[in-house]
């Protein structure tokens, strides 16, 4: 297999990463099953809602879901470690995708709601599919920690595109076609891109002996990250809801989705560029302190310029401090966790992040409904200071132990 290192150096470090034999093949494979991640939850808020008449239904079906999925991620990826990708991954997502046609049935044919939330738990089995390409590029990068910080920036831009894709792609299928066209076109998308991810075994990280190591929340420094990562979900709930009702309230709803992907676009160029340029010296607390800065620029255009074009510009430029502050923690993460657990590591980072997500959608609602949009808007900034505050707290406590090298 050739060498990243040994590629000539005039070639960009994107090229040179997908230089390397199969990462192309597993790379598409992995955008074609990651893009229904942004599609799935619009697709079936439209569903249901446009069926049964009701966003509360379509809401808690929704939540559901999530709930599901970060209970069952890490047991899912602990699978995936002791048995290897393919062996579980496919049968995995065979089991979503009939729960995502079964959803679709459901709403079809009036079924009782209490199938639509057994339907759209099935499809909690989906495989952490970012988690997987990232614990390939660990096993194939190893020894080279220069491109694996490009190839998690990439994974972190890739998150970033197919969740501004995502929503859009489910918009105009359910708009343009029929409802269950959004929920359709995603369960095979996940299914085709799963099936030619896994065929690339090449790639595939070996499964050892049945792994002694401990539990990854047991590793030195993996639970102050993944207290990090909760929080940082906080800040993408609570900015999207109040995004949401900032937009409504200043009767441009029907755009806020497009504002939203403003932040998501601003992440994805700076994911793009931090993993090309790999800035020595660059640590999380650097990305934290970055990120607690930007965050409070929305907050700050809604109440001074009180303008939803305002507002779209601050979530662009906030944006930039979101992929630089996940590809440096998921980094942390993949040194600390025991390789051969690595996709149960990975797991429990979604886990922390669908926590946060909820917490932040909860509150940034609330605060929304009881105080003013424009004030909801300041939630993401005290999250974004909270995760702040609890990398710099065990950095202290850390250092206090035990020396942890620099990329702390």
């Amino acid at each position: 297999m050739p060498s990243v290192i040994s590629t000539p150096a005039r070639r960009s470090a994107y090229l040179r990463l997908f230089s390397l034999r199969g990462t192309r093949a597993f790379t598409t494979g992995n955008l074609l099953a990651r893009l229904p991640m942004g599609m799935f939850s619009v697709s079936a808020v439209v569903m249901i809602a446009g069926s049964r008449g009701s966003y509360a239904l379509a809401g808690a079906v929704t939540a559901t879901g999530l709930v599901a999925t970060a209970l069952a991620g890490p047991g899912i990826a602990r699978l995936i470690d002791r048995h290897g990708q393919a062996r579980i991954a496919v049968p995995a997502t065979l089991l979503s995708v009939l729960g995502s046609l079964a959803l679709l049935l459901c709403v079809r044919f009036g079924a009782p709601d209490w199938t639509l939330f057994a339907a759209y738990a099935a499809t909690a089995a989906t495989p952490n599919i970012g988690g997987l390409s990232r614990a390939r590029w660990a096993h194939l990068l190893r020894d080279d920690p220069g491109a694996l910080h490009t190839a998690n920036a990439f994974e972190q831009a890739a998150d970033e595109l197919c969740f501004m894709l995502g929503p859009v792609l489910a918009s105009f299928l359910t708009g343009t076609f029929f409802p269950e066209a959004g929920t359709l076109t995603g369960a095979v998308l996940l299914l085709a891109g799963m099936l030619l991810f896994t065929a690339q075994r090449a790639t595939e990280p070996p499964v050892g002996a049945r792994s002694r190591a401990p539990s990854p929340l047991r590793s030195p420094g993996i639970r102050p990250l993944l207290a990090c990562f909760v929080a940082t979900g906080m800040v993408f709930g609570s900015m999207e809801v109040g995004t949401i009702a900032f937009a409504d309230a200043h009767g441009h709803r029907a755009v806020a989705g497009a504002v939203l992907a403003l932040q998501a676009a601003g992440s994805c160029a700076a994911g793009l560029v931090f993993g090309a340029r790999r800035p020595a010296g660059v640590r999380l607390g650097h990305c934290l302190a970055a990120m607690a800065v930007l965050m409070a620029l929305p907050w700050a255009a809604a109440g001074a310029a009180g303008s939803l074009p305002a507002l779209a510009g601050a979530l662009l430029v906030a944006g930039m401090a979101t992929a630089p502050t996940m590809v440096t923690a998921m980094t942390l993460v993949q040194r600390r966790t025991p390789a051969d657990r690595l996709n149960e590591g990975m797991s429990l980072v979604v886990t922390g992040l669908l926590t946060g997500i909820a917490c932040g959608s909860a509150a940034g609602g609330w605060t929304a409904q009881h105080l003013s949009p424009g004030t909801a808007l300041a939630v993401p900034a005290a999250a974004a200071a909270l995760a702040l505050l609890v990398h710099t707290a065990s950095t202290g406590v850390r250092r206090n132990v035990s020396a942890d090298g620099p990329e702390g």
